[in-house]
């Protein structure tokens, strides 16, 4: 039987650990640091956006705004440059909320993507890792995440990757275009 919320919250909120990250290379931090009070679970989960399809700002966005689409997926970036110098998020084209409400011809196609947009990413150059990503806490419309983490700068690898992406400055503007132009352009080559 899995353990419920409330249990696990009974049993871990006054047992929090601190993990030695002043002594990992790639903790993006300096100074002491204490893990927060853990909160108790809340009767519900939160809704997220877009949920349900009612409001989805990504079904409602049209295909102008994106990097990138085919018939059944579109790939899009941010409005304003990142601090990693690539970052994307592929998304079906129709609403799913998580990745097992997919039709199996969908889930087998998902697959083809992700190596693609992964490729993409990677023809940038000089690109040491894409660090391929499913978080699915806010909006509802299934996503993943692809961040590109520069060659040779040990410091940004591994999953602190999204942390050091908002405390980067951001990658110069011409730069950051070019980049999305070479996504497209091997995306575009790849179908």
């Amino acid at each position: 039987m899995p353990e419920r919320p409330e249990a696990l919250w009974e049993r871990a909120h006054d047992a929090l650990r601190t993990p030695p990250v002043d002594e990992w290379e790639t903790w993006p931090f300096d100074g002491e640091v204490r893990p927060r009070a853990l909160a108790p679970p809340e009767e519900r989960e939160r809704p997220r956006f877009g949920e349900g399809g009612v409001d989805c700002r990504r079904c409602e966005t049209g295909d102008d705004a994106y990097l990138w689409t085919s018939e059944r997926w579109r790939l899009w970036g941010f409005e304003r440059p990142t601090g990693l110098p690539v970052v994307v998020l592929l998304e079906p084209r129709e609403h799913y909320a998580e990745p097992g409400d997919l039709p199996d011809d969908l889930a087998a196609e998902l697959g083809l993507m992700l190596v693609r947009v992964e490729r993409a990413v990677r023809s940038v150059g000089e690109i040491g890792r894409v660090h391929v990503c499913r978080w699915g806490d806010g909006g509802e419309h299934l996503h993943w995440w692809f961040m590109a983490r520069p060659a040779r700068i040990p410091q940004l690898i591994g999953s602190f990757a999204a942390i050091w992406d908002d405390i980067l400055p951001p990658t110069p503007e011409p730069v950051w275009r070019e980049n999305l132009a070479f996504v497209r352009r091997a995306l575009d080559a790849s179908s």
